[in-house]
């Protein structure tokens, strides 16, 4: 038996007999060197994250560069010193460090998101996990604490609630605005009627026969109450249509019965203005809308027209097919508008030409409720212009069916 022992020994010793998948006893011991090893490397290699260990009494045992580049001390500098002095000096005198180390003793780690310091006195919003470290028979020896500075996104979750909150604002302020104007058009058009049917009944004779000059106060006083009551619907229609209130009846239409229903009514003013009017229509060609919502927007389109067109001027209008849209376009040769505020004039409230002096009046709404119409049909209001040279506007439907 002692023979066969050596000779096992001697086997061993020159390698016969072994294979890997038979470790060596030495083997479990190499393994965990080199897990402390390793462990050592990723804990001194982590830059985003600050590693270090506390003794029982909070004071600084090790130090990685992670800890150093949140901040900012070397290991030099703050190795034995209490970690309290990573927190705001509100946090120190209410205790917050020490209370964070017993809560970590009793339940085994502790959690918190909040403000702590840099070595040049910076602040940075932070994550912290505290862990507390026990020896085999249980005892105390420190603490693991983990740091990892949430300052960016903190301030893009900030921003993200700044902005909700402003768009909340926003939306509270627009729709006080809209009952508010809901209210007021409805509040003004009651005694509007009664000053339009009153006028009426004036210029009718009913209450006896008027002077000439009291007839034409008459006359003057209509002409104001109707143009205060062109306001108050602007005012209420925009108000619908920033409340998703406005319904359409979708149906085949005929451009051209529009367009003549339309000029009938601008034809008073045209000819006051000495304009020539030309009309170019296809009667057979249909678009898919709501026939009031169209006559709206021409009407508008053609007041603008005239009201912007110096006397003697022109102005045409005509139907036109474009791939699978029909239209109306609008053509003057008034003052125009410059390129830059082409896109502006569909903002409500904007009126081009406005000023102290300035004979046009109005809520400048009307070509932002025409193009909101437009739009909401499936079709558009665009407008080309040159200063000086006129200006055209083109408004497209869907083509029925």
């Amino acid at each position: 038996m002692p023979e066969r022992r050596d000779a096992d020994r001697n086997a061993s010793e020159r390698g016969e007999g072994t294979h890997p998948a038979h470790p060596r006893s030495d083997e479990p011991v190499s393994a965990l060197r080199d897990d402390a090893r390793l462990y050592r490397l990723l804990v001194q290699t982590v830059r985003d994250y600050a590693i270090f260990v506390l003794d029982p009494t909070g004071r600084v045992l090790t130090w990685n560069p992670g800890a150093q580049r949140f901040k900012g001390y070397t290991a030099d500098e703050i190795i034995g010193r209490h970690f309290s002095v990573f927190y705001p000096a509100e946090d120190v005198a209410a205790g917050k460090p020490d209370e964070e180390l017993r809560q970590a003793i009793a339940v085994g780690r502790v959690e918190d998101e909040g403000w702590r310091i840099r070595k040049d006195g910076t602040r940075f919003w932070a994550s912290v996990v505290i862990t507390a470290l026990h020896d085999d028979q249980g005892r105390l020896v420190g603490f693991a604490k983990v740091t990892r500075d949430l300052t960016e996104r903190r301030a893009s979750e900030l921003r993200a609630q700044d902005d909700a909150r402003r768009v909340a604002a926003a939306e509270l302020a627009n729709l006080a605005k809209g009952e508010f104007l809901a209210a007021m058009s409805h509040e003004l058009r009651t005694p509007l009627n009664a000053i339009g049917g009153y006028a009426d009944l004036l210029a009718m004779g009913i209450g006896g026969q008027l002077a000439e000059q009291q007839a034409d106060y008459v006359q003057r006083i209509r002409r104001s109450q109707q143009h205060l009551l062109g306001i108050i619907n602007d005012l209420l229609n925009f108000t619908r249509l920033e409340a998703g209130k406005v319904s359409y009846d979708l149906k085949p239409v005929q451009l051209s019965d529009v367009v003549d229903n339309v000029l009938l009514m601008i034809e008073p003013q045209a000819a006051s203005r000495a304009l020539k009017v030309t009309v170019a229509s296809d009667a057979g060609l249909e678009a898919t809308a709501d026939r009031s919502k169209v006559e709206q927007i021409v009407l508008n389109l053609l007041s603008n027209a005239v009201k912007f067109t110096p006397p003697g001027g022109s102005v045409a209008v005509e139907t036109f097919r474009r791939d699978a849209h029909a239209g109306v376009r609008v053509r003057d040769t008034g003052i125009g508008i410059s390129a830059d505020k082409l896109e502006s004039i569909f903002e409500p409230f904007v009126q081009l030409g406005r000023s102290l002096i300035s004979p046009h009046e109005g809520t400048g709404l009307g070509l932002a409720i025409s193009r909101d119409l437009a739009r909401a049909m499936g079709g558009d209001l665009t407008a080309d212009s040159a200063v000086s040279h006129g200006s055209t506007f083109e408004l497209t439907l869907p083509l029925a069916q």
